[in-house]
């Protein structure tokens, strides 16, 4: 079985891949701290209630923007999986180029995402929009160019910050109001938060696609994908597990 990591800075993701298949996935809040050791036993534990013995992991493919623990989850495999690991980096293959003016800034997850929707849908350009600790959309060429993108707040970045700056405003649970206009404080924040980015992703969809050649596909994934999406006439696929796929295929091409 091929392990696959995704180290976000809100959650890490784990999938487990099974004859090429996705068999499970599990997310972990981030916590930079954390050590080795402590890893090991929360994800030791989720193997075991899914029946997958630590002795079935053969490899496993990691992407990382947090540092700290990046080397922590190449630990980890290696010593209590005795498994291969592959992290991804500006030297490993990914069947795609990086048209970026510093290739090596480009995020490793934003780099496997475009594998995975490349490898989709090859024969059109597609856009990626990644619901994150950041809100992503990364534009892919047909023949295979990573072409740039757009990095904004995150929803709860922006919720956060909303909340510490303001001295009456309160803290609100993200979620789909009934109605634009809000009947209350708490009701407008959450239409403010929601409609907002709901706007403003089909706003810069919609300039995007005017550098790009038509038609394009959209592609969204990440934790809060579901949510947001779900009123939006220019997404056409929503993949939570878009990230562990894309490892995947990065694996394959660099195992041997």
């Amino acid at each position: 079985m091929l392990l696959c990591v995704d180290i976000g800075n809100t959650n890490v993701v784990v999938g487990v891949f099974n004859d090429g298949k996705l068999y499970k996935s599990f997310r972990i809040a981030t916590d930079s701290k954390g050590t080795k050791d402590q890893y090991a036993l929360l994800l030791n534990g989720l193997l075991r209630m899914a029946d997958i013995g630590p002795e079935s992991i053969s490899g496993a493919c990691i992407c990382s923007v947090v540092p700290p623990l990046t080397d922590v989850f190449e630990r980890l495999v290696s010593e209590y999986f005795n498994a291969r690991v592959i992290v991804v980096g500006e030297k490993t293959k990914t069947g795609i180029m990086i048209d970026y003016h510093t290739p090596k800034d480009v995020g490793a997850d934003r780099v496997v995402n475009a594998v995975a929707v490349h490898q989709r849908y090859s024969t059109c350009d597609v856009i990626v929009v990644d619901f994150g600790t950041a809100t992503t959309l990364d534009a892919v060429t047909a023949d295979g160019r990573y072409v740039g993108g757009v990095i904004v707040p995150g929803i709860n970045i922006s919720l956060e910050a909303l909340y510490r700056w303001t001295a009456k405003l309160p803290k609100v649970e993200l979620s789909r109001p009934l109605s634009v206009i809000g009947k209350s404080t708490v009701h407008s924040i959450q239409s403010g938060v929601y409609f907002g980015y709901l706007a403003m992703v089909e706003g810069l969809l919609a300039r995007m696609r005017k550098e790009l050649s038509e038609p394009v596909r959209v592609v969204a994934t990440g934790g809060l994908a579901n949510l947001i999406c779900q009123d939006s006439a220019q997404i056409d696929e929503i993949d939570p597990d878009l990230t562990i796929k894309g490892l995947k295929l990065i694996w394959d091409m660099n195992k041997d």
